[in-house]
Formats: structure tokens, C-alpha cells, sequence
């Protein structure tokens, strides 16, 4: 069942998933280098419910973000190696600068960030709307792509 999602067949698909009666957890990001602390919010995010879609930034959406010298992997390569992940049923990509449109026509039942977006959750009032619940979890301490980045530049410049 875990694929790549065009944005209408993904709406679609979710409109299945409703019928069946299964909980959808949505939650989103650039995932440039995988790493730890992203697996474990993945891994909680799809405890929440029965499927877990992720929506991947795309490629010039991360340059927008996060600079020029971003992303380190393609967005083709960021989304199979997170639907290689047990806890990503679904996998789709967003080029705006928030995936708010997106949330709205998707509409999940948990929509989930990283606590360090708890001041600023895109999607928040049509899911809240809609009768969905907005959660905000803890980060794992130590990760994250930035400084691993960072750190690898450090060490090949000394």
C-alpha cells in the first residue's frame, strides 16, 4: 500500500480511507537527510492512527526554505527512503511554502508537527474545523538536518 501520491489521487485515496473508517495522522517537512529524530516522530505521528502521510517539500520548495546548497537528496530520493520507513503509508509533495491547501483538501483526522513548529502549525484551523485534533510532539534531542549538516562541513574543512 505505500506509494507516492499524486495531490488528487491522494485526496481521493483519503476519501477511501474515511469510508473504511480508518484514522489518517498527516504530517509534513523537508526530510533532506534522514535521521533518528525523524524516525521517531514518524514513529509516534503513526501510532495515532492507522495510516501516516507524509508530505515531502519539493525540491525547489526546500531551496526556498533552507538556501540554494538545498536539498542534499532529491525529492524522489527523500520520498522512497521514507516509504522504505514501517511507519510512512503514503507519501505526497507540496511546492508552496506551507502545506495549508494541501491540509485542507486532504483534511486528516491528527494533523502533527514538531514541537519546535508549535507557534506555527500550517493547517491547523481546517483541521481543527473539521473536527480533527492538532498535536505538536516532542523532538529528539540532538538531531537535526541542519547541524548534521553543519557538522559534516566542519569536519571536511578541518
Amino acid at each position: 500500500m505505500s506509494k507516492i501520491y499524486s495531490r488528487p489521487d491522494l485526496v481521493a485515496q483519503r476519501a477511501v480511507w474515511k469510508h473504511e473508517g480508518k484514522r489518517v495522522v498527516f504530517t509534513n517537512g523537508c526530510y533532506d537527510i534522514l535521521h533518528p529524530g525523524h524516525v521517531r516522530l514518524l514513529e509516534s505521528a503513526r501510532s495515532l492512527g492507522d495510516i501516516l502521510i507524509l508530505a515531502l517539500n519539493t525540491d525547489s520548495s526546500v531551496q526556498r526554505l533552507k538556501g540554494p546548497s538545498r536539498p542534499i537528496c532529491d525529492e524522489q530520493t527523500r520520498a522512497r527512503l521514507a516509504l522504505s520507513l514501517a511507519a510512512v503509508d503514503a507519501v505526497t509533495f507540496f511546492d508552496e511554502d506551507t502545506p495549508r491547501e494541501l491540509i485542507a483538501a486532504v483534511l486528516p483526522d491528527f494533523l502533527v508537527k514538531g514541537a519546535d513548529w508549535s507557534h506555527f502549525i500550517a493547517g491547523r484551523e481546517e483541521v481543527e474545523a473539521a473536527g480533527g485534533q492538532v498535536l505538536a510532539l516532542p523532538l529528539e534531542p540532538g538531531y537535526s538536518t541542519t547541524n548534521l549538516v553543519q557538522q559534516i562541513l566542519d569536519r571536511h574543512s578541518s
